[in-house]
């Protein structure tokens, strides 16, 4: 999988362009500000984007997405109950001292459960409520690649496979279990709770429920920060060891 993390705006939000190196079909996650430099990776993999998701919608994460959905024509998805907190794009911007960025209709909504594709690639929304009303993760699974290839055939003009017999598979590779996790869980840390719509019992229910159900070696990546892991923050996350 192409996946590429870009830290856009003065508060750095980590939009994640995520695509499929065959069909060149990609996702949009937060495009929260910078949106040249998004609309510049998507260009470099010769992406088409599908669609433009949002974790939530705090300026950080939403400034860029009518640019995003000019410049590539893809739906904006959001779950619908942060639309209160979108439409009060004015406010926030009002308060950390920023002109407000343009606004948009939303397309759609995401629901807790959705699966979103993007060429043979899969993510499921996950609902977590805590940040804001409408937080989401999206959650793609581990799948393995690689194992149709046939050693001894001939692709792209280079041979695949100098030993073995012909029609042996070349072993599987797995691509990792990731998890976009928006601003409900970072490394060390859990989002912040005392802006609109935001729940400490909440966000904790969020994460202990849903996300530390995946697999501990699933790969997370915050809005903010440091790529870590389901294991590293079962372990060792001092928000988390309060349930």
């Amino acid at each position: 999988m192409i996946h590429e993390v870009i830290p856009v705006g003065w508060l750095q939000c980590n939009c994640s362009v995520l695509g499929d190196p065959a069909t060149r079909e990609a996702i949009v996650v937060d495009p929260g500000d910078e949106v040249e430099r998004i609309l510049a990776v998507v260009a470099q993999h010769q992406l088409t984007v599908r669609a433009i998701i949002n974790t939530h919608a705090h300026i950080d994460h939403v400034g860029g997405l009518v640019k995003t959905h000019e410049a590539t024509g893809a739906p904006v998805l959001m779950h619908r109950d942060d639309l209160e907190l979108y439409r009060i794009l004015e406010t926030q911007a009002r308060m950390i001292g920023m002109p407000a960025p343009p606004m948009m209709q939303i397309d759609e909504f995401l629901r807790d459960g959705d699966v979103l594709q993007w060429g043979p690639y899969e993510g499921r929304v996950l609902h977590t409520p805590g940040h804001s009303k409408g937080s989401c993760c999206l959650h793609i699974p581990k799948r393995e690649v690689g194992d149709v290839e046939e050693v001894g055939e001939v692709k792209q003009g280079k041979e695949v496979g100098e030993k073995g017999a012909k029609g042996q598979t070349r072993p599987a590779q797995n691509e990792e279990s990731k998890l976009i996790a928006g601003d409900t869980l970072f490394a060390g840390s859990i989002g912040r709770t005392d802006l609109w719509g935001g729940s400490l019992d909440a966000i904790l229910k969020s994460i202990h429920t849903k996300l530390l159900a995946l697999p501990d070696d699933t790969v997370v990546y915050p809005g903010h920060g440091p790529v870590t892991t389901i294991g590293d923050e079962r372990e060792t996350n001092p928000f988390l060891q309060r349930m």
